[in-house]
């Protein structure tokens, strides 16, 4: 599993780093870590059409228990341990080199086929704005709309694709593997979203290119909208950033 490889660099990294609280929760599964710097806030998208009757096994919540299940077969389990990844990512992370623009900067003019992997709307909208070909891809069959494709169509597909932009939460549901390896003509492999909040040195050699993520700007008020379930809420609380994956 892609997680299995990330989670031994960020167990390394996670040393003297402390947890502070965490929740399961929706829409986004959080932990809030703290050390000698500063304090930091990794989140995970929440699946709940993939959440079984559970109980969770881990007694002592710390950090590094949460982190060596991110590769688990239990969805809650892998949440948790790629909320808190996300987490030592952040408070590791330098964005010096990032760029504080929107992922649609990083298409180029000569980009015909472009993958979205998950139904996001106002995305789609504007890349079809600007003249491409855009087919969404979508597992949850309530977000489905008259232009979305149901998942199974994504190893057909894929192999289609100049770029893809694919929402984070591929590495909660398990799918990234498939993704990468379906879509080897696409020139930009885009991860998206608050859940793309890894180191981009944890993503060396997969052929994902970029991590179009968030970084908490106000940890009051985003840690407020996680408690109170909201989207917006939280990410009031962020500012939008791009990486490129080394």
């Amino acid at each position: 599993m892609f997680l299995s490889r990330i989670k031994g660099k960020a167990l390394k990294l996670a040393d003297g780093i402390e947890l502070v609280d965490f929740g399961f929760a929706l829409p986004y599964t959080w932990v809030l870590v703290s050390g000698p710097k500063c304090k930091a806030l990794g989140v995970a998208m929440t699946l709940p059409e993939e959440v079984q009757r559970y109980r969770n096994p881990i007694s002592e919540p710390s950090i590094d228990a949460f982190i060596e299940k991110a590769d688990s077969l239990n969805v809650i389990e892998r949440t948790l341990g790629l909320a808190a990844i996300n987490a030592v990512s952040q408070y590791h992370i330098d964005l010096n080199n990032a760029r504080w623009v929107d992922v649609l900067e990083l298409l180029h003019e000569n980009t015909e086929k472009v993958a979205l992997i998950g139904n996001m709307p106002p995305l789609a909208e504007a890349l079809r704005e600007r003249g491409f070909n855009v087919f969404v891809f979508e597992r949850n069959a309530r977000l489905w709309d008259r232009e979305t494709f149901s998942d199974a169509l994504e190893y057909h597909l894929l192999p289609e694709m100049d770029a893809v932009i694919a929402s984070a939460s591929c590495l909660v549901n398990g799918t990234i593997n498939m993704l990468i390896d379906r879509a080897r003509k696409a020139e930009l492999f885009i991860l998206t979203g608050p859940t793309g909040q890894l180191l981009p040195e944890f993503l060396r050699g997969t052929r994902v290119t970029h991590l179009a993520a968030m970084k908490v700007v106000d940890m009051e008020r985003a840690l407020l909208g996680l408690k109170l379930g909201s989207f917006k809420g939280f990410e009031d609380g962020n500012r939008k950033y791009v990486v490129e994956v080394p």
